[in-house]
């Protein structure tokens, strides 16, 4: 190779033909987010976007319509949570696009998803049911439309039974498992109860999300770095679990965020921004400023997660400006790796390793979290962050 490239350099340096090395460096790893992993790239998230959720649509919709399968080679299995997150992701591209075709698949994927699960909303985990609700209240915001509410007031009645005084208070996993509490069962909680709060004004919602994040913070977040962990007692031994998941730091930062909103108190949002800080500097959850992979199944989706609400705090003019820039520094790098490393063409299906084209099948869970990538950098680049 570097014989090749020296004879190239020597004919251009003649004057013949341009110095074009990029085919040579092509498999070199990416250096340091911030840099462009290719020269002279365009990046076209906005129709990127438009793309993946066609080809989404068309591989992963159920033969029923109903709902989204596991995977895209056959699985056909339904699984409640990711359903919720492909709901947030029509949601996404109809308040960029204003296509009345995602308000559509919104609809029926709410009311698929009622069906498919036993024509009720509510099931077993709690986290689950805050995943709806979140989307449900997103969706209602977009549309106005009052079905969404309904949801997400059931689902929010519900998911309240979950609340008890097990390690010291917050909101059981699941229902069958009272004492184990953890970050996905209330950092969501408190997201929801904080905007459900500014829609509608019941200070019990804002006393419930105030409470949760006090126990939240006080028992699952680093009090020295801030970097959120996983959960308590879930081998009824007391102990904490200090996995450092994606999403749980995506959580918080959204908890701490929504809190600020509805309040105006400053110690909310110094919050967010500390963890916000301390994830993307974190090197097991970035390594070399990259989100790693977690794999497919659950882990597929934890990345969109954290994506999803590290874009509403980089959106945020109270934040500090040097702070911002480091944070959409940082969802550059990702959205610009996954573009150009971590998307199959033409089949358009996302890896979990955004630095790598997949290989295998591709879950609904790993593919909602590269839709919700490109919904993200979309927003920046038409914000002017990018």
């Amino acid at each position: 190779m570097n014989s090749i490239i020296q004879h190239i350099k020597k004919v251009a340096l003649a004057g013949l033909i341009p110095v074009v090395l990029t085919s040579c460096l092509k498999d070199k790893p990416f250096p340091l987010y911030g840099n462009k992993p290719t020269p002279a790239v365009d990046y076209t998230f906005a129709a990127t976007a438009d793309s993946l959720q066609e080809k989404t649509y068309t591989t992963f919709l159920s033969a029923n319509g109903n709902y989204f399968v596991q995977n895209n080679a056959g699985n056909t299995n339904y699984n409640y949570w990711p359903q919720a997150h492909t709901l947030d992701v029509f949601t996404d591209a109809y308040l960029r696009t204003k296509n009345d075709i995602y308000k559509q698949r919104m609809k029926s994927l709410l009311n698929g998803t009622r069906i498919t699960n036993g024509n009720k909303y509510q099931n077993e985990y709690y986290d689950d049911m805050e995943w709806l609700a979140l989307a449900s209240l997103r969706a209602f915001e977009a549309t106005g439309d009052n079905d969404y509410m309904n949801a997400a007031n059931i689902l929010w009645t519900d998911i309240k039974t979950g609340k008890n005084d097990n390690q010291g208070g917050g909101i059981a996993w699941r229902k069958s498992q009272l004492d184990y509490k953890n970050t996905p069962a209330n950092a969501p909680a408190i997201i929801f109860a904080a905007r459900l709060y500014r829609l509608q004004h019941n200070a019990d919602d804002l006393a419930i999300a105030k409470e949760l994040y006090s126990w939240l913070k006080t028992t699952l977040v680093d009090p020295g770095s801030g970097i959120v962990w996983d959960g308590i007692n879930g081998d009824h031994d007391g102990q904490i679990s200090k996995n450092k998941f994606t999403y749980n730091q995506g959580t918080f930062i959204g908890a701490a965020l929504e809190l600020y909103n509805v309040t105006g108190d400053a110690a909310y949002l110094a919050d967010a921004v500390r963890t916000a800080s301390a994830t993307i500097k974190d090197l097991d959850i970035a390594p070399g400023g990259l989100l790693r992979n977690e794999g497919q199944g659950d882990g597929g989706l934890f990345k969109g997660i954290l994506v999803r609400y590290l874009t509403l705090l980089t959106l945020k003019d109270d934040v500090a400006a040097a702070d911002r820039e480091a944070y959409a520094k940082f969802l550059k790098y990702n959205a610009e790796t996954l573009f150009v490393k971590g998307i199959s063409r033409p089949d358009l299906m996302v890896s979990p390793d955004w630095k790598s084209k997949p290989s295998g099948t591709t879950d609904l869970t790993t593919q909602i979290s590269g839709v919700t990538m490109m919904e993200a950098a979309a927003t920046l680049k038409a914000a002017g962050k990018f």
